[in-house]
């Protein structure tokens, strides 16, 4: 069953969205937070955050960037007054900005988005990559991969078990992870999913670790992540 989360500091509004999710989806089950410190404070995880942007203390987009720190795949849609933000919803990954007033039509297609997208999200999970080494085979969930290294003759894939060298080329490499993965430098791969942070040279990843971006490939990666962002790419930052 779809568990949301939706926290807004007006309860008359958080009355009122609650009302016309339940009425879209009526077997979901939606809790309400008053304030950003009350949602982090509970430790349950929900499939969708529902955050107004422009609370007291804790805004939206500070929340968000909490929640990222512990939860990876969840949908987050941002509702607000203020479209200014809009640029900010990048950085955590949001799904869909919802402006208020809210449209019945505009938040029952964002709900939507998010259904499809939490459907994808498991399908790319599912989704193996096969590596020989010298020694032995090894079965990899694409989700785990953090980045592939370049290293003469052989690969390195950073992974979540580890680093695993094996013999193969890069372009090769590209193919098979696919549109989830950016060659961001001749020598590396990135899972755009890991992407914490980025500059004109080099991208932090969720784990702290930095890799080079080429000039010459700067504004391709830019366009490819933008687009990984809008069409309801998951953050596991």
């Amino acid at each position: 069953m779809l568990k949301i989360a939706v926290c807004d500091d007006e309860p008359s509004f958080l009355k009122q969205i609650g009302g016309m999710i339940k009425k879209q989806m009526p077997d979901c089950i939606i809790t309400e937070f008053l304030s950003g410190e009350d949602l982090l404070l509970c430790g349950e995880l929900f499939d969708i955050y529902i955050l107004d942007v422009q609370m007291e203390k804790m805004n939206g987009i500070e929340t968000a960037k909490k929640l990222r720190e512990t939860d990876e795949r969840s949908i987050i849609i941002f509702i607000t007054g203020a479209k200014e933000y809009v640029f900010d919803a990048f950085d955590v990954a949001a799904l869909h900005y919802l402006v208020k007033p809210v449209d019945d039509k505009k938040l029952y297609e964002a709900l939507c988005r998010a259904e499809k997208q939490m459907e994808k999200n498991r399908n790319r999970e599912d989704r193996r990559i096969f590596i020989k080494t010298r020694k032995k085979n090894i079965t990899l969930n694409i989700s785990d991969i953090y980045y592939f290294e370049n290293e003469m003759r052989k690969i390195a894939a950073h992974t979540a078990r580890g680093v695993i060298s094996f013999y193969g080329v890069m372009a090769d490499m590209e193919k098979e992870a696919g549109a989830g993965f950016c060659r961001c430098h001749r020598g590396y791969l990135v899972n755009l999913s890991y992407i914490a942070e980025y500059d004109s040279e080099t991208i932090t990843l969720s784990d702290g670790e930095k890799i080079l971006i080429s000039k010459d490939r700067y504004h391709d990666f830019v366009k490819q992540y933008m687009r990984f962002l809008r069409n309801g790419g998951v953050s596991h930052v």
